[in-house]
């Protein structure tokens, strides 16, 4: 159902804009209803000519909405955070709403630095953009049954919503944030064989796209194992038999292991 509230956006960047705009388009959320700051004058301009919608350096503005989506860098939550407190301070008797987009900052944190909101930790990652996306949720105290409805809604029009013990956002994030950009080294190392091997770049490049994509495709439509679909294609002494073979004697398998958890730890770090 349509979005009966302001919505404050405190950093407009591209998962922001992500998130904002299939709201805006679906007519879930009128453009008027947007109150969205940024640091400069010049970012705000172009923005609000781009969506339409209210873009100014006053986050006061952003912070006085019922609902605020937080989407600065990690590293410029505390710059933000006192621009918060004088808003719930002009505005007592409000049980407002944060949700955060903010890569390894947990939610006992948030709940510090931003006392009297309603606390949500949300990772999307950046299939997201093409609103192929996935999103892990946590709750922090307090979050209701309606305000957790329209988070879920939120973050379904950009793809599938989970809802996750925070423990599990760390290996959640290291599988689903980080891991587009190991496919995305799997994709250019194939593009790279097959230059090797006589095709052209933006023919390699394509093929190894498309057939990512299919595979992930064929994996989800026919909830195949990995394992079943690598048999499928895998003859007695052929061509994927003896291409396997070398990134077993590489460490393929253990490489893309040990990358899941060197970044979930990273996160575990960070937080």
């Amino acid at each position: 159902m349509p979005w009966s509230e302001t919505f404050g956006v405190v950093g407009l960047g591209r998962m922001a804009r992500a998130l904002l705009l299939p709201l805006l388009e679906s007519g879930l959320l009128e453009r008027s209803d947007v109150r969205a700051a940024v640091a400069t004058e010049a970012s705000a301009l172009k923005l609000a000519g781009e969506l339409g919608v209210q873009v100014c350096t006053d986050a006061a503005q952003a912070w006085s909405a019922p609902v605020v989506l937080l989407a600065v860098k990690p590293q410029q939550i505390e710059a933000v955070a006192p621009a918060a407190a004088a808003a719930l301070a002009s505005a007592p008797g409000q049980e407002p709403l944060l949700i955060s987009v903010l890569a390894g900052v947990p939610l006992r944190r948030l709940q510090a630095l931003f006392p009297g909101r309603a606390c949500v930790r949300a990772v999307p990652n950046t299939p997201a953009l093409v609103r192929s996306g996935l999103t892990g949720l946590s709750w922090g105290e307090g979050v209701g049954e309606a305000r957790r409805e329209e988070v879920r809604q939120l973050f379904a029009q950009v793809g599938e919503v989970l809802e996750l013990p925070e423990p599990q956002l760390d290996p959640f994030l290291a599988l689903t944030s980080s891991g587009p950009a190991f496919l995305a080294l799997v994709a250019e190392s194939m593009a790279d064989g097959a230059v090797a091997a006589g095709l052209p770049r933006p023919l390699a490049s394509h093929l190894a796209h498309r057939t990512m994509a299919g595979t992930a495709a064929l994996l989800q439509g026919q909830e195949l194992h990995p394992g079943e679909l690598k048999d499928m294609v895998t003859s007695p002494a052929g061509t994927t038999a003896a291409g396997l073979r070398e990134l077993e004697r590489a460490g393929l398998r253990s490489a893309l292991i040990e990358a899941v958890l060197a970044a979930a730890e990273r996160s575990r770090q960070l937080a």
